[in-house]
């Protein structure tokens, strides 16, 4: 770890003497965004694919390579089909799994009456009617087995036939939802056996087990309320996943659970402060490797599974530094890759020694364009709040930064509510691009984030407008206080729940803020139960519906409520707004703007027609980012 420490800070300290150019929107959306597809089959190479954004098209364009294991000159491939292990194919070659949309309902007009081919209405008699940014079709992915016949596949078999489910599931479901056993006989998939309003408001996903020969399926996961997620075999036969108890709690603890065929054991329910992210099995299965958000970090752990011994799973973590290890790609002998960010850098691949931990660079697709890039110093600083807690607060600050300058300061509200603030690196929310543009950045742990204990994790929950708000509050007092902030150049940014934050510190700041900004926020929670999608978010978070006048956590909550505070508004406001966002729906967005207008506060907004919660396309990603500093720039003079 001593060697790994010294590199990194060599690594910095070389790129920053290169560096002279602040980082730019345009050239944040020029970076090759890398993702480790696997180890190939002979485990001597590492495959890959990299993504890289054309603005003036408004596209992407992928490219696959093969690198040595060992470091060296990547080499670009046409397809990785024959160099890795297809999973899909049952271990004795004889069958294929897939999945493919199965038109199950009447939805769409023209499927209710075909004589009106010009109509383009949808009728629902139930809820589930949208998620995320897709209005329900009456069409489910339903996974399907065909033998393979001289290498190819032959007529498939719908094996959830006539079932109003989805596999994978959506919105973010994809091949992992979907596994052979090791004995080619069985095929594990995950599934919410509900519908309508019963779907929109559980999180209660199984793991079916669906034999080959038989035709017959069978729930492994019955007795567990909340998620089963994530499930993958060891070579002998050994199943995993990633499980969250409690139904309806989306931001559950989740932890690392295997089942042998006769005794289930939740491997990571000993540490309160670790909520398992993604996993892979160790080769000779007698471990699992997982990651895990950790004191401001995401890294990387190994647990050992004990099978049918009375012993205890123990749990290692591997690496320790300030960065995020962000996936497992694979492994080979004692050589473990992964992936890997902090906020100076996006995403690259390394390989992990088992035996010490020591990390190795093993993709290097930036570096031509990160030596001349400006970089930001990182610091941990620890702030007490309000109830005399300890809270990790990172500060961003702008390349060659002099502490004898003052500088305009930005307090970040992370989204989620419950979502880990690391080493991430974003690109959209980009802490170096925000730092680069000569802003301090201040981004607090607030309540609320995994990686600090269950509880911490937890006291969000129907006490959004509590703790949470305050927590903001003693972060940005404490940094202020430092000389070279300019006090009377504050402003607070964030999206989705920080985008709430926003809206919600708009009406308490008492004038510490000179600008706002709030992407897909909820503003209204009234107006919120009443639209979003996924109802049990908000059952849970809310703590119930507005109309229940005996809940007394609910009405709490919606009392809290930003649009109940808008007489308090004083300062600038920039609103942003996804037209296809359905989880945060657009009269959030609406409604604030058009409360600022009214009030005669100086504002904008930004309406994003054809993006959902997020920002995918390219040109609208930079429309997003030219608008947002030149906001900044403008009313933090």
């Amino acid at each position: 770890m001593k060697k790994t420490g010294w590199l990194g800070g060599f690594l910095l300290l070389s790129l920053a003497t290169q560096a002279q150019n602040p980082l730019t929107p345009e050239q944040l959306w020029k970076w090759g965004r890398v993702s480790g597809l696997g180890t190939s089959k002979d485990k001597n190479s590492v495959i890959y694919s990299v993504s890289t954004p054309n603005a003036e098209e408004n596209k992407s364009i992928r490219k696959t390579y093969r690198i040595p294991l060992t470091g060296g000159t990547a080499t670009e491939i046409p397809n990785a089909d024959s160099l890795l292990v297809n999973t899909k194919i049952s271990s004795d070659g004889k069958f294929i799994i897939s999945s493919e949309a199965v038109k199950l309902e009447d939805i769409t007009s023209t499927d209710k009456y075909p004589d009106l081919k010009k109509s383009n209405a949808y009728v629902y008699t139930s809820l589930n009617y949208r998620h995320w940014d897709t209005w329900e079709d009456g069409k489910y992915d339903h996974v399907f087995v065909a033998p393979l016949v001289n290498g190819k596949p032959g007529a498939g078999k719908d094996i959830m036939p006539g079932e109003k489910f989805d596999c994978p599931q959506k919105p973010f479901g994809g091949d992992e939802d979907f596994i052979w056993n090791p004995d080619g006989k069985h095929i594990v998939y995950v599934t919410k056996k509900k519908t309508g309003t019963a779907y929109a408001v559980s999180t209660n996903t199984d793991l079916y087990e669906y034999d080959i020969t038989t035709g017959t399926t069978k729930n492994l996961t019955e007795e567990n309320k909340g998620y089963d997620v994530n499930p993958e075999y060891n070579a002998k036969g050994q199943l995993a996943w990633l499980q969250m108890k409690r139904d309806g709690y989306e931001a559950d603890k989740q932890d690392l659970i295997v089942w042998n065929g006769i005794t289930k054991m939740n491997l990571t329910g000993q540490r309160d402060d670790l909520h398992v992210q993604g996993f892979k099995w160790s080769l000779d299965g007698s471990a699992l490797f997982f990651t895990a958000p950790i004191d401001g970090t995401i890294q990387l752990f190994k647990v050992t599974y004990p099978g049918l011994t009375k012993m205890m799973p123990i749990i290692t973590q591997l690496t320790k530094g300030d960065f995020d290890v962000t996936g497992i790609v694979g492994q080979a002998a004692n050589t473990l890759v992964v992936s890997r960010t902090d906020m100076n850098q996006p995403t690259e691949l390394f390989t992990v020694d088992l035996a010490n931990g020591a990390m190795t660079q093993l993709t290097h697709v930036n570096d031509a364009v990160l030596k001349t890039t400006g970089i930001c110093k990182t610091e941990r600083r620890f702030v007490t709040t309000t109830d005399n807690k300890k809270m990790l607060v990172w500060v961003i600050y702008p390349p060659g930064f002099d502490a004898s300058k003052k500088y305009p300061t930005l307090l970040y509200c992370q989204g989620g509510p419950q979502s880990a603030l690391t080493q991430m690196y974003s690109y959209r929310w980009n802490f170096q691009l925000m730092a680069s543009q000569g802003y301090i950045v201040v981004a607090p742990n607030r309540r609320g984030m995994p990686g600090h204990g269950t509880q911490w994790n937890e006291q969000v929950s129907k006490d959004w407008g509590g703790q949470v708000i305050r927590d903001y509050l003693s972060a940005i007092d404490a940094v202020s206080n430092e000389p070279y902030v300019d006090k009377n150049r504050l402003g607070c940014v964030g999206p989705s729940f920080g985008g709430y934050s926003v809206f919600a510190l708009a009406g308490v700041h008492n004038k510490r803020f000179k600008s706002f900004i709030s992407h897909d926020g909820v503003f209204d929670f009234k107006s919120m139960y009443g639209t979003t999608e996924e109802l049990f978010f908000v059952n849970w978070d809310f703590g119930g519906s507005y109309w229940d006048k005996k809940n007394a956590a609910a009405q709490r909550t919606y009392s809290q409520s930003p649009s109940n505070f808008v007489d308090r508004w004083d300062t600038p406001i920039f609103i942003i707004q996804g037209g296809r966002d359905y989880r945060v729906p657009i009269e959030q967005g609406l409604q604030a703007f058009q409360a600022a207008q009214l009030r005669g506060i100086k504002s904008k907004l930004l309406y994003l027609p054809d993006e959902n919660h997020w920002v995918l396309s390219a040109q609208n990603a930079l429309v997003w980012q030219r608008e947002f500093f030149s906001w900044l720039k403008e009313t933090l003079k």
